[in-house]
């Protein structure tokens, strides 16, 4: 299966999606107002999220009202910035084990929304790392590529 290079850009509030006029909560709103008032380490354990999914490629960050959403192609991890940590959630085709591991949500056989609880940098461990790199993956959408068709 080929993929369609360009993406719909809306109009309104200017993000991306792999389909046009695809419902989401249209609207213009900035990263630093999620973290206002809350705890300066909430902020830098968000930076280092931010620092690790460039490290794997092109990525685009952006605020919507309610979370903070990484994305390739596609959506594929969120940040919901709660009073004393990070509510960090990965796109998954599997299900996990992970110490910070907080909740799963399914939405078909090999979709797992797994949701990570983030209060320090230093929580952003290598099985985590590794679990961002596969989540990043599913962003660039590579499981709907054929095999003939994926490159490295």
């Amino acid at each position: 299966m080929s993929l369609p290079h360009r993406l719909w850009t809306c109009p309104d509030c200017g993000h991306k999606f792999v389909t046009r006029n695809l419902s989401h909560s249209c609207g213009r709103f900035l990263i630093v107002d999620h973290f206002r008032g809350k705890n300066p380490n909430l902020r830098r354990t968000f930076r280092r999220l931010v620092s690790l999914t460039r490290t794997l490629g092109p990525v685009t960050v952006y605020a919507q009202k309610t979370r903070i959403v990484f994305m390739v192609r596609v959506r594929f991890a969120s940040v919901v910035v709660r009073l004393r940590s990070l509510d960090f959630a990965l796109w998954l085709s599997r299900r996990i084990d992970h110490p910070r591991r907080v909740r799963v949500e399914v939405f078909g056989p090999r979709i797992f929304y797994t949701h990570f609880s983030l209060a320090t940098p230093a929580e952003v461990d290598s099985e985590l790392e590794a679990l961002v790199r596969e989540a990043y993956r599913t962003g660039r959408q590579e499981h709907l590529r054929s095999p003939s068709r994926t490159k490295g």
